[in-house]
Order: C-alpha cells, then sequence, then structure tokens
C-alpha cells in the first residue's frame, strides 16, 4: 500500500516537472528582451562616450537621429570634440541653481535609475486608475522618502505634483489670494529672498496679487493694517544664504507657504520634520534632475489642495506621465538604502567644497563669507555644519559698492544681491554644480585673493 502511495506521489512530480517545462518553452518570450534591446543598445552607447571626463554624450544628441554616434556637451569652459581642450580666459560659471554635483552618485547607480518605456506608455491626456493626475506609486514613495529622511509630516496631507517647485509656487500664491477684495494680496518674503517670488508676481500681473517686498519691513508698515490679506512666503533653508528660517508675520490675515526645496541632508542639518499648512518640495534639489522638472506640494487644507489642482489642470493637464516615471524610478533608488547612498555621497561633496571655499576666502580680507553655526542633524544623528547651495560673500571695502561687478571683472559669473533684494555689496556663488565648474571658481578665487595679497605688500 505504501509503495504504490510513494508511486503516486513520484508520478504527481513528474506530471508537474513536464508541465512546466512545456509551459516555458511555449511562454520563452516572456523570458527574453525583444522591443528593448535597441533602446538598451542607444543608452549604452551614449553613455559609453568618455567625453574626456569633461562632458557628457546623450541619446538626444545632435545629429543621432542621421545615425551619427552621440555626440559630446562640453561643460563650461572645455570645448573640442571629446571635450579634451580647455579654453584660456574662459569664465567661471557660478550663477545657476544646477544640482550637478550629484551627477556621479547618478553614475555610479546607472542599472537602478535607469527608465525604458514603451511607445505606448500612458498615451492619454488623463488618467491613473484612480482617476487623477497623480501617479499613486509615487505617491507612496514621497510620503515614504519623508519618513525616512525625517523632514517632513505627511499625514493627513494631500499631495499634488507640479512641474517644479516654480509651477507649485505660483499654483500656491492662486489657492491662497483672496478674489473678493477690494484690495489686492499682498506677496512677501523675508530679505534676501528668492529672486523668483517676485519675478512671477510683477510678469504676470495679477489682478488680485500685487508683490509687497520684505516681510520684516512690512510687519513694519503703515500699511500693516491687519485688514490687507498677506501671503509669506518662507525658504527654509533660504537661497541665496543657506539659513534655515521662520515666518515673520503671523494673524488671522497671513496666509504662509513654505518652500522647504533645499531641506535635505545633504545641505543642511534636518533639525525637525516641517509641519506646515502648505510646504514646497522639489526633486531638482533632492536628486539633481533640474531638467525633469517635478515638484510636490504638501498640503493640509483640503480646499487650498482643490483650488491648487484647478490651477494645475488648467495651465497644464498635470505633470508629465514620462516625468512621474522618472521620478519614481530614481526616488526608489533614494530610499531603497534608506537614502545613505545619495545624501552622504551628497554631504561629503559639499562639505568638502566649502572646506575649500572656506580656505580659499579666509586669506582675505576684501570678501566675506556668510557663515551659520553647526546644528544637530535627526538624520545624521549627529552636530554638523550646514553645507548650503550657494556661498553668500559680501564686499567689505567701502569702494567696492557692486560685488557682483567686482567678481565679474576676476571672470567669475555669479548672481547680484540686488536680484534678492538685498544689497549690491553681495553676490550669490553657486557650489553646486559640475566638479570642473567648482574648480575653475576656485581657481579663480585664488587669483582675485592673491591680488588683494599684492595689493596689501605694496602699500
Amino acid at each position: 500500500m505504501m509503495n504504490r502511495k510513494m508511486l503516486l506521489v513520484a508520478a504527481s512530480i513528474i506530471l508537474n516537472l513536464v508541465l512546466i517545462i512545456h509551459f516555458l518553452h511555449n511562454n520563452s518570450s516572456t523570458w527574453t528582451l525583444s522591443w528593448t534591446n535597441r533602446a538598451a543598445e542607444e543608452a549604452e552607447d551614449a553613455a559609453s562616450v568618455s567625453c574626456s571626463g569633461h562632458g557628457r554624450a546623450y541619446v538626444d544628441g545632435l545629429g543621432v537621429l542621421d545615425g551619427n554616434k552621440a555626440p559630446c556637451e562640453c561643460n563650461n569652459c572645455y570645448t573640442g570634440k571629446d571635450c579634451s581642450f580647455l579654453l584660456p580666459d574662459c569664465h567661471a560659471a557660478a550663477n545657476s541653481g544646477d544640482p550637478l554635483f550629484l551627477e556621479p552618485f547618478w553614475m555610479r547607480n546607472a542599472e537602478g535609475s535607469a527608465v525604458v518605456e514603451s511607445g505606448w506608455h500612458r498615451m492619454s491626456y488623463h488618467f491613473y486608475e484612480d482617476g487623477s493626475y497623480v501617479s499613486a506609486e509615487l505617491e507612496r514613495i514621497i510620503r515614504k522618502l519623508h519618513n525616512v529622511v525625517g523632514n517632513a509630516v505627511t499625514d493627513n496631507r494631500f499631495v499634488i505634483f507640479g512641474t517644479g517647485a516654480t509651477q507649485l509656487i505660483a499654483a500656491s500664491v492662486h489657492a491662497l489670494s483672496q478674489t473678493n477684495s477690494s484690495s489686492p494680496t499682498r506677496l512677501v518674503s523675508a530679505i534676501p529672498y528668492y529672486n523668483v517670488y517676485k519675478e512671477q508676481t510683477v510678469f504676470f500681473n495679477y489682478a488680485n496679487l500685487k508683490f509687497g517686498g520684505d516681510a520684516s519691513a512690512w510687519k513694519m508698515s503703515k500699511h500693516n493694517d491687519n485688514m490687507t490679506q498677506v501671503i509669506e512666503i518662507v525658504t527654509s533653508p533660504n537661497n541665496p544664504d543657506g539659513k534655515l528660517k521662520r515666518a515673520v508675520l503671523d494673524g488671522p490675515n497671513v496666509k504662509t507657504i513654505h518652500d522647504y526645496a533645499y531641506y535635505w541632508p545633504h545641505f543642511s542639518p534636518i533639525t525637525h520634520p516641517a509641519d506646515e499648512d502648505l510646504s514646497l518640495f522639489s526633486l531638482t534639489k533632492t536628486t539633481g534632475h533640474a531638467g525633469s522638472r517635478f515638484g510636490w506640494a504638501l498640503v493640509k487644507d483640503e480646499a487650498v489642495y482643490e483650488r491648487m489642482k484647478r490651477y494645475l489642470t488648467l495651465s497644464s493637464m498635470g505633470v508629465s506621465r514620462d516625468t512621474q516615471l522618472r521620478a519614481l524610478q530614481l526616488l526608489k533608488v533614494v530610499v531603497g538604502d534608506g537614502g545613505e547612498g545619495i545624501f552622504h555621497f551628497g554631504y561629503e561633496t559639499m562639505k568638502k567644497r566649502l572646506e575649500v571655499l572656506n580656505k580659499t576666502l579666509s586669506m582675505s580680507t576684501r570678501f566675506s563669507l556668510e557663515t551659520i553655526k553647526p546644528q544637530y542633524c535627526n538624520y545624521f544623528k549627529k552636530l554638523r555644519d550646514f553645507t548650503p547651495s550657494y556661498a553668500w560673500v559680501k564686499c567689505e571695502r567701502l569702494e567696492d559698492t557692486n560685488c557682483f561687478e567686482i567678481f565679474r571683472a576676476a571672470k567669475i559669473i555669479g548672481r547680484e544681491g540686488k536680484v534678492f533684494g538685498s544689497e549690491e555689496r553681495f553676490v550669490r556663488l553657486s557650489l553646486i554644480r559640475t566638479q570642473d565648474d567648482f574648480d575653475q571658481l576656485i581657481d579663480l578665487l585664488k587669483k582675485l585673493v592673491s591680488r588683494e595679497v599684492v595689493r596689501a605688500d605694496s602699500i
């Protein structure tokens, strides 16, 4: 009897194995790549072009469609077919906020961050399964990201996507502006403030919104009559000076937008989870992917969320589905190891750059660098320095009334202090571009400071 049972079990196992082999043989196409091969080959081909380490080749480079090999696109000050020639007498590019310092991290994580999509991927104008413009999986990853970093509360918050934080600023201002008042809402921000706040308001020439300037000055102004509605934008860490900021104004007629684009461990100690009514974040400063144009807002009030959603729907029909797919893939890499890879890489890179910059400017009495006291970081679990994206530099000599021009004469192109509502004695220098850009900046700063030392010796 036992032998018969054992024979039946053995026969059953053999039959199952035969069926599995038969299934795999007839469905072998599911186990081999087919239409993705060409896309993968093109991506690998472009990525393999070295460009002498001073540039990159891209799949969409000029001439690729004609069958040519992806050409090199050179970093600032480099030229030639393979970007091997350093241009003499070149200006250092220290103006833009492109976080290209994170590029080496993504080159090391090429496999996990790569995206291949079919030609029919989400072709519709419209919706995901829940009828929204928002990928539920991307929203889930974003909530997980904030939980991992500890920089924002996401419980009881609506998540809304925008084409970068720039579009979300406009959507937030629209959602909070009073439309039924005889007096326009005033938009204010503490000096030095991010210049786009003013530029957007002036350019769009809103009927119900005017730029009111410095939040601190507004607090003391006679126009602050507790009747006019005010929207204050608080940028923390601040652009341009990197400081953690708090709202200046309060009261029943004050609404606040918190711009936390830079509140990530590579730039700032994470001192607390932001718990605000409306907070803005950006993929640009999180992963470095400025070109993808993706940002998100955490919104507590449903009515504000609905007004923002209406604005984004009418202005752009939501964020590109291709962008959402790429953001999802990138953030999966970030949260995969608890952020340890990218945030440690970013922090160490910025820390080294700040050390070099401080050493260079420590030899100068003509220029001073804005510094910030270290604070305890809940993410790294230690006391640490700030490693801001920008150097906020002041020209100390009385005769140096325009700091931007002083640096431009030294072939360093920064951003003028007056753009941020500040004095012209300040200039913002970007520290987050490529290593080539940073090296050029330091080289020219050393020459500028050395001329100062020579001048002192000759007096």
